[in-house]
């Protein structure tokens, strides 16, 4: 992955300017107030999902003081209202932080939040999604053109399987249907972001579940930790890989 690329705004070549975001007289006085003490150097507004991986990074990292604000992984379910609750967590991070960041990709917004985002003069993780991020777009596009019908999971999703894939879709009630939703699909791939023996047995239990061939790719935190690492002002940078 070419880390260069690891945060993206909307691509627009000037800055963007940042939205004032509306405040009462009483958020107005905290804001002042806050606005004397020290700011963090980075505020993050991140997916549920990637609440271990956020956590994780900031604390095998030397990393500048920063703040975080997790909106809830199920918004996925709604991709609609990202948006606007992202929209609302960088308002309430801005009085506070020097930059702002979307620990977030595209995530079938189509484009709406990078409109969000540009104007807070913000940046995000580079990606569709959080199967493109932490793979990298290079090897998630490789992966997806070597055998298309292919089931990704994360260690989020491993984890979360039964909650958000098996019952999700009715399996539990009614198994039949697995091969009408699976058909065209052959495989599932398993790309983890930590070694973990658990996970990867909870992994190839879902790869039999649902009929798939399993294969398992070791990603790392390597894009959350430069995605933020770039997010940072230069001098403050020192992120381990």
């Amino acid at each position: 992955m070419n880390m260069d690329a690891a945060v993206t705004g909307s691509g627009l070549s000037e800055s963007p300017r940042k939205k004032v975001c509306g405040k009462n007289s009483a958020q107005k006085n905290s804001a002042q107030k806050k606005s004397a003490q020290k700011k963090a150097v980075l505020g993050i507004v991140a997916c549920g999902a990637l609440a271990r991986e956020i956590r994780q990074v900031v604390k095998t990292n030397s990393l500048p003081h920063i703040r975080v604000r997790y909106l809830a992984a199920k918004l996925h379910n709604t991709p609609t209202q990202i948006p606007e609750a992202l929209d609302n967590a960088l308002c309430a991070l801005a009085p506070d932080c020097d930059r702002l960041f979307a620990a977030y990709g595209d995530c079938g917004t189509a484009g709406e939040i990078d409109k969000i985002l540009n104007r807070h003069g913000a940046t995000r993780l580079a990606g569709a999604h959080c199967y493109e991020f932490f793979a990298g777009s290079d090897v998630f596009n490789a992966l997806q053109e070597s055998e298309p019908g292919t089931f990704y999971l994360t260690d989020y999703l491993t984890r979360q399987f039964d909650t958000l894939v098996y019952k999700a879709l009715g399996l539990d009630r009614y198994p039949h249907l697995r091969d009408e939703y699976f058909s065209h699909y052959t495989r599932l791939q398993y790309l983890a972001q930590t070694s973990d023996p658990e996970l990867e047995l909870k992994a190839r239990a879902a790869a039999k579940t649902l009929g798939l061939r399993f294969e398992k790719k070791q990603t790392g935190l390597s894009a959350i930790a430069q995605g933020i690492k770039k997010a940072i002002p230069q001098p403050l940078q020192k992120v381990s890989q």
